[in-house]
């Protein structure tokens, strides 16, 4: 286990990042939020939607497995139950590192994928956003970072 400020800065050093549930409507999807920032910060990043050939006016790939060239870490924004699918898929692809949104309610995060992913060698991040930590902050989210952090919604160790 690490502390989360380490964890995130591993994480957001890596350039190739997939986003995965970045909607085709984005108005207040934390997927889209994230992928749109992590782009404007100079990031390669992929959104994944299954049901969406293009999101937020990029191409959208239906898995991990077919973005070419892969990725080194994936933000999994979908609901809980498809988190363990995902880390599965990751584990398949050598992609070890996984960071699971969360900032109020259950968000994306699984116990089930986060104890699969930690046992297959992963550094899986089971709540917060990438948007709370240097460099994609911004100042609503190191306030929310705080906040979460508090409530238990950020972990101090992942």
């Amino acid at each position: 286990m690490m502390p989360i400020e380490q964890a995130a800065t591993e994480f957001l050093a890596l350039q190739r990042v997939a986003v995965t549930g970045v909607s085709r409507t984005p108005a207040g999807h934390g997927s889209n939020a994230v992928y749109q920032r992590l782009r404007d910060r100079g990031y390669q990043v992929f959104a994944v939607n299954p049901n969406a050939d293009v999101v937020e006016g990029d191409t959208s790939y239906h898995d991990l497995k077919s973005i070419p060239g892969g990725v080194e870490a994936v933000v999994i924004g979908t609901r809980p139950e498809h988190a363990a699918g995902t880390v599965r898929e990751c584990a398949e692809l050598g992609i070890d590192h996984v960071w699971m949104h969360r900032a109020f309610g259950a968000g994306s995060v699984s116990n089930a994928a986060t104890e699969y992913g930690r046992a297959h060698g992963m550094t899986v991040i089971d709540g917060g956003c990438p948007l709370m930590f240097e460099p994609t902050a911004d100042g609503g989210h190191k306030f929310l970072r705080t906040f979460c952090s508090w409530t238990g919604a950020v972990p101090k160790r992942v």
